[in-house]
């Protein structure tokens, strides 16, 4: 029976929505709710809540994307001085992959045969250095395009839903109360899957992040209404 390995791999892709998700809910919930303490107009509520979601997506994608191309410069970067020590210290990084070697337990007899094959191609070389020695990865430019959409996309739908009470009800404080109803169901879903997906307690991670946008919301509603 063949046997197959079921590791989960879109910890990138996941890491963007939950950036995204996690301060869309968040954010427009706490600011809808602030502005329900200090105003009687639902078209104000709604008028403010898109303005933050639309500059809100663009600079958390925006943040995305700038952290994406760090990451990819930094990468080049280290990449382009790991090729210069290999041309120009060969002997001593061999002994580094003979260093890195012997931490995995493989015994000197067999290391020299890995050094001896690296040795032979640079690329190679440089690769193993890059990942075994600085312990990166090689990022790529298209990834951090996709993380900005994916981080924008997602905050501006979880924006959309603490926001959406509003578009049906008569006063802002009508809409809180949904608004509130709606969102800490969403907050608990979001929270458990997320924790679902990355290993953690379910309920555990759902209750948590629940509490946290709760907590938010009624900090807003309660600062707002003590200044005015």
């Amino acid at each position: 029976m063949e046997h197959k390995e079921t590791h989960f791999t879109g910890s990138q892709t996941v890491r963007d929505v939950v950036i995204g998700m996690a301060d869309g809910l968040t954010v427009p919930f706490a600011l809808t709710a602030g502005l329900t303490g200090v105003i009687s107009s639902n078209f104000i509520v709604i008028t403010a809540g898109m303005a933050e979601i639309v500059a809100g997506s663009i600079a958390m994608g925006l943040g995305g994307y700038l952290a994406g191309t760090t990451e990819y410069h930094h990468y080049q970067s280290e990449r382009k001085r790991e090729n210069w020590e290999v041309e120009n210290w060969t002997d001593r990084e061999k002994q580094e992959i003979r260093d890195i070697l012997s931490e995995y337990g493989i015994s000197p007899e067999n290391m020299e045969g890995v050094v001896s094959d690296l040795a032979k191609n640079q690329d190679k070389w440089v690769d193993f250095m890059m990942r075994f020695e600085l312990g990166l990865e090689e990022p790529h430019l298209s990834q951090a395009r996709k993380s900005a959409a994916v981080i924008a996309i997602s905050y501006i739908v979880g924006g959309l839903i603490p926001l959406s009470a509003y578009f049906f009800t008569a006063t802002p404080m009508e809409g809180l109360y949904i608004s509130v109803v709606v969102t800490l169901i969403a907050l608990f879903i979001f929270g458990f899957y997320k924790s679902k997906i990355t290993g953690q307690s379910p309920i555990k991670g759902a209750l948590k992040t629940m509490l946290i946008g709760a907590i938010a919301s009624a900090a807003a509603f309660l600062i707002a209404k003590a200044i005015s």
